[in-house]
């Protein structure tokens, strides 16, 4: 069984497949992230990433393809699979880090995280990897952009610059960019970070969004 699952999760839009990411089978001598396929109605989890470690961050609009990230070769880059299993596709070939992909509603574009160009930003990109476009370019480390489901605003998480990777406990800003004009607003300032908004949390009429916020307990 998988028994240690890891925060990247989500639904297909039918809601008939559950993908995750689980850290708790064996491959090479190691544990590595895994992302699995697990019908929402029960049955036996179907691994789809070869290699690892994976780590799921979206479905396409049709349910056939997920998008997640890898570490292949000391390098972070993003990959899809089919829902099949089957051969990986690489769609970025940066020598940082590319990560958080995540398809729009309409299936037209991919939406990531890149720190090719010095900073990490938000980027996006054609489901083959064509077409790769920053779309920030400002003060703040971004990460994890997600699409409302109407396809106007993006939600993203934006940490001080130099914080390196996605650590817990920092003080960050959950931020939207309406896509139409590229303007940001600022939407809440919290205590968050790692696991704040991994993978897409908007409701399905684009009114609201979950988030994890922290509190410190003292010991």
């Amino acid at each position: 069984g998988l028994t240690n699952i890891n925060n990247d999760h989500g639904l297909t839009r039918d809601g008939m497949l559950w993908a995750i990411s689980d850290q708790s089978q064996a491959l090479g001598g190691q544990h590595p992230s895994l992302v699995y396929a697990v019908p929402v109605a029960g049955g036996a989890p179907a691994r789809l990433t070869e290699r690892g470690p994976s780590y799921f961050h979206g479905w396409a609009p049709d349910g056939q393809t997920l998008v997640y990230c890898g570490l292949r070769d000391a390098n972070f880059d993003i990959y899809s699979v089919s829902v099949h299993g089957g051969p990986e596709q690489r769609l970025t070939t940066n020598p940082g880090k590319d990560d958080g992909p995540e398809f729009s509603p309409d299936g037209r574009f991919i939406y990531f995280n890149s720190d090719r160009s010095g900073t990490m930003q938000i980027w996006r990109m054609r489901p083959d990897g064509a077409d790769q476009e920053q779309l920030t370019n400002d003060e703040a480390d971004n990460w994890f952009p997600h699409v409302s489901p109407d396809g106007r605003l993006l939600a993203f998480l934006s940490y001080e610059r130099g914080v390196g990777d996605h650590p817990e406990n920092k003080h960050v800003r959950l931020r939207l960019m309406t896509l139409a004009t590229r303007a940001t607003s600022e939407l809440t300032r919290l205590f968050g970070g790692q696991g704040t908004i991994n993978v897409s949390s908007w409701s399905p009429d684009s009114e609201h969004l979950a988030f994890v916020s922290y509190q410190m307990v003292p010991q």
